[in-house]
């Protein structure tokens, strides 16, 4: 089961304590919004990517989506997503629970600017019932993150 997979990968770096388990489905932004009682632009989303024959994953707040031009500048190609059969064979995950704790070897994660305007932030952990509270900086610790970008349109930065 893959929620046991990012639990594993969690608990070496001392963060499982902080995965939430919900009665109720969390598979998309509103429902994990929903599940946490958060605003939906604080789940971290995490989409599947083809870049050339290779997965990365890209993980962006909820109110974020791919700016095609951005994306093509930081990447070199358009924004291709995998396929609803893809995901749990190329990333460890299935959709509604995809993660970057316990992935598959070789997937690149890149983390966009997007989440950075928040405290903590609420990603998935491999299951459409999951999720695990983060600071941006230990998401990027936990996810091992490549790189930060700016591939998203659509979000405003936080007013105080």
């Amino acid at each position: 089961m893959s929620i046991q997979r990012a639990r594993q990968h969690l608990e070496k770096l001392g963060m499982q304590d902080r995965i939430r388990e919900f009665e109720v489905s969390s598979a998309t932004v509103e429902l994990a919004a929903l599940a946490l009682g958060v605003e939906g632009k604080r789940i971290a989303k995490t989409l599947s990517l083809w870049l050339d024959d290779k997965v990365i994953l890209l993980v962006t707040a909820g109110d974020a989506k791919i700016d095609n031009a951005k994306y093509r500048s930081r990447f070199g190609k358009k924004a291709r997503m995998l396929s609803f059969e893809e995901v749990e064979p190329a990333v460890g995950h299935g959709v509604g629970g995809v993660c970057p704790f316990g992935i598959n070897e070789g997937i690149d994660v890149y983390l966009d600017v997007s989440l950075k305007r928040f405290e903590t932030v609420f990603p998935a952990c491999g299951s459409g019932n999951s999720a695990v509270r983060l600071t941006p900086e230990e998401l990027e610790r936990c996810a091992g993150a490549k790189d930060w970008v700016d591939v998203c349109k659509g979000w405003q930065p936080e007013q105080d």
